[in-house]
Parts: C-alpha cells; sequence; structure tokens
C-alpha cells in the first residue's frame, strides 16, 4: 500500500490587494524555498492557492502568510494523496482570483452569508431551512465539474465558464425567487462571488456552502451528495472521505484554479 504522505491545500481570501506584483515576489520564493507544487493567483481582489508537498512545509507556508494581517483569517482545506499532484510551481497575478467579468461583485467589501455544512445537511434532511423555505442548491461550477458529482437536485446551469454565471442568473432568476437558494462550488470562492451577484439582484434569501464541497466533505461526508468532487490538479477526482478516486470521465480540464 502507497503511503500518503503529501499534502494538498486549498484556499482564497477576497481582501484588497494594493501591491499584488509585489506579494507574487515573496510568495514564490518562499514556496520554492519550502519546496512546494502547485498554483497561487493574486489580484487587487486577494488570493486563491492550490499548493501540495511534505506537510511541515506547507503548513509553515501557511503559518508565514498568516502572519500579513491581510491573510490572517485564511483557513486551508486539506487533503491527503500518495505522489505530488502538481509538476510546477506557479504565483501569477491576474485581474481576478476568479474570473466573473461583474466589477460591481467586490467580496473584499463584504461577504455574503455563508451557511454551515452541517446546517445545509440539516435542511436538506427536512427539505427546509429553518423559517420553512423550500431550499434549493445551485452549483457554480462548470458543467464536467458538475457531471463529476453534485448534490441531489441540484440547480445546473451547464455553465462552461464562470463568467457565463451572470447571464444564467439573470435568464433563470424568477425560477429562484421564494427559496432559499445555496450556492456552492468546490472550495467557496466561485459560490462566493455568486451570492453576492444574486443578492444585488434582489434575491433575498441566498447563502454560500462555507467552504465549498471539500468543506462540506471534511465536516460531514456525502450525504445528499451524488458522486465525486472534480478538483483542478493530477488527482482528477475526490470522494467524500477526501480520497483520490478514479479519473473523472467528463472532458478533460488543465490542472489550474478555474477562472
Amino acid at each position: 500500500m502507497r503511503r500518503v504522505n503529501v499534502l494538498n491545500i486549498s484556499c482564497y481570501r477576497f481582501v484588497e490587494l494594493s501591491d499584488p506584483h509585489a506579494v507574487r515576489e515573496a510568495l514564490q520564493a518562499r514556496a520554492v524555498a519550502l519546496e512546494l507544487k502547485g498554483t497561487v493567483l493574486l489580484a487587487h481582489e486577494g488570493i486563491n492557492l492550490f499548493l501540495a508537498g511534505r506537510a511541515e512545509q506547507v503548513r509553515a507556508f501557511v503559518a508565514q502568510l498568516q502572519e500579513d494581517r491581510r491573510f490572517a483569517g485564511i483557513a486551508p482545506k486539506e487533503s491527503w494523496s500518495a505522489t505530488q499532484p502538481f509538476k510546477k510551481m506557479l504565483v501569477k497575478v491576474k485581474g481576478e482570483i476568479i474570473r466573473m467579468n461583474h466589477p460591481t461583485v467586490r467580496p473584499a467589501e463584504g461577504r455574503a452569508p455563508a451557511v454551515a455544512a452541517a446546517t445545509v445537511k440539516r435542511w436538506l434532511d427536512q427539505g427546509h431551512d429553518d423559517s420553512g423555505r423550500p431550499v434549493v442548491t445551485l452549483d457554480t461550477r462548470n458543467d464536467f465539474e458538475v457531471d463529476a458529482g453534485s448534490f441531489e437536485g441540484a440547480i445546473d446551469w451547464r455553465l462552461t465558464k464562470f463568467s457565463e454565471f451572470p447571464q444564467a442568473l439573470r435568464a433563470h432568476q424568477a425560477d429562484l425567487q421564494g427559496k432559499t437558494v445555496v450556492s456552492f462550488c468546490t472550495g467557496g470562492i466561485r459560490c462566493e462571488k455568486a451570492a453576492i451577484l444574486m443578492r444585488e439582484l434582489g434575491l433575498d434569501s441566498v447563502y454560500q456552502l462555507e467552504g465549498g464541497i471539500l468543506k462540506y466533505f471534511e465536516e460531514v461526508g456525502g450525504a445528499h451528495y451524488r458522486g465525486d468532487c472534480f478538483v483542478f490538479d493530477e488527482r482528477r477526482t475526490l470522494d467524500a472521505g477526501l480520497q483520490v478516486t478514479a479519473p473523472a470521465t467528463a472532458a478533460p480540464a488543465p490542472a489550474r484554479p478555474p477562472g
């Protein structure tokens, strides 16, 4: 049996960065010195990262990152693998850490309300939220990710990229009226922007799933979820126990965070 000794983390934080290029230089040097591989995206709106390496080195990187007050609240989601799922270490500055092409959505200025995994499970168990409103889950991921697995009955608008979400929302907004909407994605970043936009457009009972599917798996397992969770590295899919499964049968995707 192969030893599972590579720690994989994913996390993001929306925070105003006036100097993303300066941050890039520091993080690139630190990650290389710690022999980490993966992808870090930086923009004026924050940071989005996927890293893997030996546990003590990954956690040393996170500890140093948290010493910067801008990243003090960052909380990585962890999983393990037998091999390094990334080929190299990339730190890039982008226009957005997750591309939506909707400049009025600025999560650094205020998050949409988030709901914990245990609460989502309870709502799905009982079929309604604590006020008696019907609950729907809205998958904000790309179509090939949804095909690998999703929540039972989740709304799926067959997005091919996240920047299509605003147009899809406008086309289907009436279907969401009067319902409690829980938006979700892999790790939380897309569903956070999605929830802010939904509230901006007038939907009054919208939440993001805190930490996304990976945090849901970590905290409550696979209840109400069918299939696996696609991840943007060479592992491709994880089951509800955060273990690597067979490669997704859907169309292949680049080993990078979605944009």
